[in-house]
């Protein structure tokens, strides 16, 4: 059996013990399968993982982000910081108020909003500050997940809705404000790559025997420049995720001033590519069940991969960027104001006291969401110390 196989047979079985998908998500994922078989055909029998994972979580009406399964809470298969507490948001937008304040008429704009709870939390507590930002603009491919991010802020925020406007891409150049993803970077296609006794391997996607599995590619230039200088020992599989660089490229094409937040796990490259990280940060996700096998469930689970920090911050200054401030979440919601939102609350309401101190453990723990989890700054003609990182700026690390 060749080593690719074996790779598959190990995440296959991590996968075992999945809840089955009904008959009409069989139906869906089936359709899926199909088209990314064809692809494979049309390409000459394989194709790169980062074009498989691009396809299983965005093709037209079928991958997993574009279609109208339920990816958010209880009933989805994750759940995202603003799902688990409106003090996330508070927090982002305290953070918010203080680079607005002196950019006059400004805009924000969120890449991604999930179903709209964060773009919520963050109007209504501008609006108690009286700050709020001349439009709040939210650019979302899924046009399942518009819907639903619409029909939320409707409801929430009824009296700022005309304050919000979707977009199809990105706004031209000359965009002054804020723009913010959380949990944006993780799902976007990434290459992987494995060092073999034949050097540096893309490891591409086919179709044998009725599976998906893994194959070996050439690496081209940029995966061999990238990978090369790390030594990586014989074996060592991990990704490269070189469209979210090239993202971060063209959101300072149209930024003339202002600060992009980005909020993601994720780890700094010497961490990233860590010796005992040598199977790589790929992990799937399926109602709320973890497990590293991209190759079951397709169109209906969630394909992902950590962060390296540092690759974003070189993709950012290499654009003319500033990079403004890094930190892990906890510290980062703690500069902005998260236990004094704590102590505000009414202790002598138990139930939603202890509820809302709960939210905070989540959020902050180390063992929950506070290390894991962190937050870099990039700005453009910015002239200020983000209050978020004044009690931890981890840049150096970076």
């Amino acid at each position: 059996m060749n080593p690719y196989r074996r790779a598959l047979e190990k995440a296959r079985a991590s996968a075992s013990q999945l809840p089955e998908p009904g008959d009409t998500e069989r139906e869906h994922s089936a359709i899926l399968q199909t088209l990314i078989r064809q692809t494979i055909d049309e390409a000459g029998d394989r194709i790169s993982f980062e074009h498989f994972m691009g396809l299983a979580l965005h093709a037209p009406g079928l991958g997993y982000y574009s279609g109208h399964k339920i990816k958010f809470g209880e009933q989805g298969d994750f759940v995202t910081a603003p799902e688990i507490s409106p003090l996330f948001g508070q927090c982002l937008a305290n953070q918010c108020q203080q680079i607005l304040a002196p950019l006059h008429g400004a805009s924000l704009l969120e890449v991604g909003a999930g179903r709209g709870l964060l773009a919520g939390h963050i109007l209504q507590t501008l609006q108690r500050q009286d700050a709020l930002p001349t439009e709040y603009l939210i650019l979302e491919t899924s046009g399942d997940l518009r819907d639903l991010q619409q029909q939320h802020l409707q409801q929430q925020v009824p009296e700022l809705y005309e304050r919000i406007r979707w977009l199809d891409g990105l706004p031209e150049p000359g965009f002054r404000g804020i723009v913010m993803a959380n949990e944006l970077l993780d799902a976007m296609p990434v290459q992987r790559f494995q060092q073999t006794t034949d050097g540096l391997k893309q490891l591409g996607v086919q179709y044998r025997d009725g599976v998906f599995e893994y194959c070996p590619m050439d690496a081209d230039q940029d995966l061999q420049q990238r990978i090369d200088p790390l030594s990586l020992p014989q074996g060592y599989t991990s990704e490269v995720n070189f469209q979210a660089e090239a993202w971060i490229g063209s959101i300072a094409d149209v930024l003339q001033q202002g600060v992009m937040l980005l909020i993601d796990y994720g780890f700094p490259r010497h961490e990233f590519y860590h010796p005992q990280r040598q199977q790589g940060t790929l992990m799937c996700h399926y109602r709320h069940r973890a497990h590293d096998n991209p190759f079951t469930h397709i169109g209906l689970q969630d394909i992902t991969a950590h962060v390296d920090f540092t690759a974003m911050a070189e993709a950012a200054s290499k654009a003319g960027l500033d990079v403004l401030g890094y930190s892990n979440q906890a510290a980062f919601l703690i500069g902005n104001g998260l236990e004094q939102l704590l102590n505000a609350s009414d202790p002598d309401d138990v139930k939603a006291h202890l509820a809302m101190t709960q939210q905070v453990k989540t959020l902050t723990m180390p063992s929950e969401m506070g290390e894991l989890f962190k937050v870099i700054a990039f700005g453009k003609d910015m002239d200020m110390a983000l209050q978020g990182f004044a009690l931890q700026d981890q840049r150096g690390r970076l």
